[in-house]
């Protein structure tokens, strides 16, 4: 009987859980589309999660793509296809390496932020007061973030994706002796439009993802800075893990769309 009450626990809190996310991202995003809107709060946080995250999600892109090159010459250099390296380049980078990468990378960054600022001000009754105040905290604190998240998170993976492609075009060029024109031209030919198209509607979504978790657990976090700091790792953790998630399912999508 202990066995099938720990099954039954679980599945209720599971569905309790899923509930109030579910009631959550619906009150959220209902107060993200309609007005009143704080443009001053929108435009920092696309600043802060646009720009501030730039130097992280570069960096990544550039090493990933470099790293990429290498890798895909090692391989081709076997079956003495060496010229696949720039088309292997491109499809990784714009399809998978530069949506997944920056999403993981603004999630460790910008989900735990979010989190832990609103996680403080719900145990430090910030949040109280806002109502109190006749402040909609959902209008105040998740519309804004949900806005420059989904706005944002397409414009980092378009550039991470060409600096991706960059620091693949500089170890072909400078390390593996590629020529610089051909390199570019087998880029420029082999790279579809529906290749940085579907890298983008994932970095879409990504956002999204971000942005919930990190203003879900934040929302109810509760039991002072050790519920702060729990809400920060859970909203890394499962925002990190959603991402995996939904890439899959999203990629399987774009193939069955581009069969």
């Amino acid at each position: 009987m202990n066995f099938l009450q720990s099954i039954g626990r679980f599945t209720l809190s599971f569905l309790a859980t899923a509930g109030r996310l579910s009631v959550f991202t619906g009150t959220a995003l209902m107060h993200a589309v309609r007005p009143p809107f704080y443009p001053r709060i929108v435009l920092k946080q696309m600043i802060e999660i646009g720009y501030f995250s730039l130097p992280v999600v570069g960096l990544t892109a550039v090493f990933a793509g470099m790293v990429l090159a290498l890798q895909s010459f090692t391989g081709f250099a076997r079956f003495s296809a060496e010229g696949a390296v720039a088309n292997v380049v491109v499809l990784s980078i714009t399809r998978e390496l530069g949506p997944v990468l920056a999403g993981l990378m603004v999630s460790g960054r910008i989900g735990a932020s979010m989190a832990a600022e609103i996680g403080t001000m719900r145990v430090t009754e910030q949040v109280d007061a806002l109502i109190t105040l006749s402040t909609n905290p959902f209008k105040y604190l998740m519309a804004p973030r949900f806005i420059a998240g989904l706005t944002m998170m397409p414009l980092l993976v378009f550039v991470a994706d060409i600096i991706g492609i960059m620091g693949g075009y500089l170890v072909a060029v400078f390390a593996l002796g590629f020529n610089a024109s051909n390199y570019l031209q087998a880029t420029w030919d082999f790279m579809q439009p529906f290749d940085v198209i579907s890298g983008l509607l994932k970095a879409s979504v990504f956002g999204f993802i971000i942005t919930l978790m990190g203003c879900y657990h934040g929302y109810y976090s509760k039991g002072g800075a050790q519920g702060v700091g729990q809400a920060t790792t859970n909203a890394v953790v499962s925002a990190s893990i959603l991402i995996l998630c939904s890439d899959y399912l999203l990629t399987q999508i774009f193939f069955a769309a581009d069969a």
